[in-house]
């Protein structure tokens, strides 16, 4: 858009040279988020910082860089031909577009969530990461990039960052006491959690969320039942107790 004003001596010198002049479209500006102008002299995100700074699937950048300025809706999409279909400069605003990366890990997260495990498979091995299709099954849904995969197999290898809070020592004292024997399976954690309110008077947020932070050290995550089989008994035993991981197999 900034550059219209210029496109006829571009024209012009193409016809100087006795060359037809290729046909000139102009999408929107795009600006920073807070409207500036997106400059190399002031930093401005690039696609070699995507690149090197987050493990972003190409099509999520191209899902938001075709729609940016349009009245269509950023959104995944499967594949590059889908984009190329609807694909029309005549939707194109010439008011200025905010870019905004946020926008980008959004998308970024949807295709990740809907992506088997076979396609998958390849871009984790380049990462140095050997899971399995149950190991991703479980943590698809709660990453927005390929980085956070190393996050959730180390929560589930350990060691984890976690503390016990001084007045749920007590509680989790009896959740340790409730544990059910190895190998853990799909059907553990309800097990357990039915053992567990018989022993205590806690509901909802304050009888899981404990449990939770001593397990995994994070507040969020996949559903319990799906990861304690992916963590298993002598770690999470280990994290009850309070124990160095680093020694627990």
């Amino acid at each position: 858009e900034d550059h219209v004003s210029n496109t006829a001596s571009h024209v012009q010198m193409f016809e100087a040279l006795g060359a037809k002049p290729p046909r000139f479209a102009h999408i929107a500006l795009l600006t920073a988020k807070d409207g500036s102008k997106l400059s190399k002299r002031t930093g401005s995100l690039s696609t070699e910082e995507l690149r090197e700074d987050e493990v972003l699937e190409p099509l999520s950048i191209l899902s938001v860089l075709a729609r940016l300025g349009t009245s269509d809706p950023i959104e995944a999409v499967k594949d590059l031909h889908q984009l190329v279909e609807s694909f029309d400069f005549s939707k194109f605003s010439r008011a200025a577009a905010k870019f905004q990366v946020e926008d980008i890990k959004r998308i970024n997260a949807q295709i990740l969530h809907d992506m088997d495990y076979n396609l998958i498979e390849p871009k984790l091995s380049e990462r140095g990461l050997k899971i399995d299709e149950a190991f991703w099954n479980v943590v698809r849904h709660n990453i927005e990039t390929l980085g956070d995969v190393q996050e959730w197999y180390d929560i589930a290898q350990g060691p984890v960052d976690s503390e016990i809070q001084d007045e749920d020592a007590e509680f989790i004292e009896t959740v340790a006491s409730c544990m059910p024997d190895g190998p853990w399976n799909e059907e553990t954690w309800g097990q357990w959690l039915e053992a567990i309110k018989g022993k205590t008077d806690r509901k909802g947020k304050s009888l899981f969320m404990p449990i939770r932070k001593v397990l995994t050290g994070m507040n969020h995550g996949p559903e319990l039942a799906d990861l304690l089989p992916l963590i298993g008994y002598e770690r999470a035993k280990a994290r009850l107790n309070g124990q160095d991981l680093k020694d627990v197999a």
